[in-house]
């Protein structure tokens, strides 16, 4: 298994099937959080749906589909940044992320966020990275404004959320422009 440091005593691990136990007790942490803005936490409720849903990632993984990362914090999972979707043929992925109050504030997602998108830019070709994020999650808005995101546009009240349709931003960083940024070409 690989970690890739990201400072301050974190790292980022792949999140693997084998981890659900771990990553239940995490969600519990970040449940309130998370569930303000996103459905993860109500997708991961006891450890058959955690490990339900790192399986799904293994075989989109499997698939080139997307990936799912853990940020690790002093050797305790905090969140975790994924590829939500992952298109290689077309170079259009979605990078997402989620975290934990203990950890917030600490520029863990854009840190890792940043990783991810170096590697899909440079490794994989890829062309577009999407973040998309509700209007209301302010913290998600600074991280794709901190990741030098260009924001596309708002689909309004196209995501229904605890009985309430919010606004989805739809932030984006071209290749071109993630390297122009790193200082690299090519």
């Amino acid at each position: 298994m690989f970690a890739i440091p990201l400072g301050d005593g974190a790292e980022l691990r792949p999140l693997e099937p084998w981890r659900a136990e771990e990553f239940l007790a995490h969600m519990d942490r970040a449940r309130d959080l998370v569930d303000e803005h996103i459905k993860l936490a109500a997708a991961v409720t006891d450890p058959v749906s955690a490990r339900a849903l790192l399986t799904s990632y293994a075989e989109k993984q499997a698939a080139d589909s997307g990936r799912i990362y853990g940020i690790w914090l002093d050797s305790t999972l905090v969140g975790g940044v994924l590829f939500r979707i992952f298109d290689a043929a077309t170079g259009n992925c979605e990078v997402g992320c989620w975290l934990e109050p203990a950890a917030t504030g600490r520029g863990l997602v854009t840190r890792a966020s940043r990783v991810l998108i170096d590697w899909a830019v440079g490794e994989r070709g890829i062309h577009r990275v999407e973040w998309r994020v509700s209007s209301a999650n302010t913290a998600s808005i600074k991280v794709a404004q901190r990741l030098g995101m260009t924001r596309d546009g708002v689909l309004r009240e196209s995501s229904p959320h605890h009985g309430v349709r919010q606004n989805t931003e739809i932030w984006s960083v071209l290749a071109s422009e993630w390297r122009e940024r790193a200082g690299t070409s090519g």
